[in-house]
């Protein structure tokens, strides 16, 4: 693995709680925890969905293999090894004495029904779908095979997607996946308040060694500033994607630690390039030009985010070489307005994702912007799951949201697959170029790392070209835990919290 991408993803020196490299007290093996979750689960338990988070932070879920976020690269988890056995074949090997929390033996049949699951769903998982995965089948009682259609390095990257987290035959045997007592992980589901809340209990049995918390509550509140008091008063023990504007306040209580790292993540403000006037390029253009990204990250985001220089950080190893972010210029704006040909027929629409507290923020800071260049905007409010159906036919505008380039799998290919091609399930752009499509389609198939991370750059470079969306600042993963939470460390991929060694000491 490249330093580059392991410089990205390892942890800020403040993304660990308890005493690293010291000491911690002895662990209360009765106390519970409280979780503050920014989503909820939306497809009820469906692997394929994004539930699949909710129950690997809940420390429910377990993959084949795991991605380390702090060493940068892919690691055993229910799988000790792997190999690529001929080139559209990989193998994995499963470990030994794993039991489902049911009971039941974890084996290659298991894994297999687990996986077909997600590979046979009505809407696949962007990290496991039939484009990417043409089979799955039990070599042994120990030994799982995934075909490829292509070539693929990638597998092992694939299979540390929580989508492909493994659940014991039973939880797939009702006509809705049941994840209660059918996981792996050191926590077990044992009830469910729907959109409001996951309890958990200690997997008395885990595999992977003793766990230290009875239990834990995780809680689905999507308004940041909440997350943040909660955590504050002392309702929550870890409050997950703390709003910038609490972080001051919440630094300044010695008995709450904010924990920091660079993530892959930025904000942006999508436009639909499907539909009037945005399918026009030099529309695009001028909406880019007419933002002052210098002024929103010094305003809303108070300092704690860069101006984005495009769909990549510029610490990333596939980052566009020599780019900079957009400078304002009104002038240039109103000039592809008029090469465009736009007249202000109505008031655009921007929608702001509630889940994000800022982006209410920024949204009055772009509709003033616009204003300026005489393109008249109006702002919504709503929650991402209510708006995901309009995004994805194209019936909207414009929307501020934010997409994790690794959170589909541990590497750009499934962002870029999935975003920005031509048939990509996640496509909310409606944007298509034959010439990017090529350059992703050769980079999926590329084993060599570098050459792999020049064709993401030059694919991103024509995302640019095509000013396909406005890339605005680059955000730092922001939690925040109670100071007595011990051995918790931080994920920027927003996907394991409740670990087995997670523990607080006596009160």
């Amino acid at each position: 693995m490249p330093v580059g991408l392991v410089a990205l993803l390892t942890l800020s020196g403040c993304g660990f709680s308890g005493e690293e490299g010291g000491s911690t007290q002895a662990a209360d093996r009765d106390q519970r925890i409280v979780v503050d979750n920014f989503r909820a689960p939306v497809a009820d338990w469906a692997l394929e969905s994004d539930a699949a988070y909710i129950l690997s932070l809940s420390g429910c879920l377990e993959t084949l293999t795991r991605y380390d976020e702090a060493a940068g690269e892919i690691v055993p988890a229910l799988a000790t090894e792997w190999e690529q056995v001929s080139p559209l074949e990989w193998e994995f090997t499963l470990r030994e004495g794993v039991q489902f929390q049911d009971g039941t033996a974890l084996t290659a049949d298991a894994v297999v029904t687990s996986l077909r699951a997600v590979l046979d769903a009505e809407v696949p998982a962007r990290a496991f779908s039939p484009a990417v995965v043409s089979g799955v089948e039990a070599v042994d009682e120990r030994t799982v095979r995934i075909t490829t259609p292509a070539e693929s390095p990638l597998v092992p990257y694939r299979l540390a997607s929580v989508n492909t987290g493994v659940l014991a035959p039973a939880a797939f045997e009702g006509g809705s996946v049941d994840p209660f007592g059918h996981c792996t992980g050191p926590f077990t589901p044992v009830s469910e308040k729907p959109k409001q809340s996951l309890t958990v209990d200690r997997n008395e049995d885990y595999w992977g060694g003793e766990v230290q918390l009875a239990g834990a509550e995780v809680r689905f509140i999507t308004d940041g500033a909440t997350r943040a008091t909660q955590v504050q008063t002392g309702e929550a023990d870890v409050s997950l994607s703390i709003p910038a504007a609490n972080v001051a306040a919440l630094e300044a209580d010695p008995a709450v630690e904010v924990l920091q790292a660079e993530s892959p993540r930025t904000a942006t403000l999508y436009m639909n390039n499907g539909r009037a006037p945005f399918d026009d390029v030099d529309f695009r253009k001028a909406v880019r030009s007419a933002l002052d990204l210098d002024a929103l990250a010094a305003s809303v985001y108070e300092g704690a985010a860069l101006p984005a220089t495009g769909p990549f950080a510029p610490s990333e190893p596939w980052a566009i070489e020599g780019a900079e972010a957009p400078q304002q210029d009104v002038d240039a704006a109103k000039e592809l307005l008029a090469a465009a040909g736009y007249t202000a027929e109505r008031p655009l629409e921007i929608i702001a994702i509630v889940e994000r507290a800022e982006f209410a923020d920024v949204a009055t800071v772009i509709q003033e912007n616009l204003k300026s260049v005489g393109v008249p905007v109006a702002i919504t409010t709503k929650e991402y799951a209510a708006v995901e159906p309009d995004l994805l036919s194209g019936d909207y505008d414009m929307v501020l949201s934010q997409r994790n380039r690794l959170i589909d799998i541990a590497d750009p290919i499934g962002f870029l697959t999935a975003d920005y091609t031509c048939e990509g399930t996640y496509n909310i752009s409606h944007f298509c170029d034959e010439e990017y499509d090529r350059l992703v389609e050769e980079a999926a198939g590329t084993a060599d790392t570098e050459q792999r991370y020049e064709l993401y750059a030059r694919a991103g470079e024509i995302l640019v070209e095509q000013a396909v969306n406005v890339w605005l600042v680059n955000e730092q993963a922001v939690d925040a835990v109670r100071a007595d939470l011990q051995n918790h460390r931080q994920d920027p991929l927003s996907r394991y919290v409740l670990r087995a060694e997670t523990s607080k000491p006596a009160s």
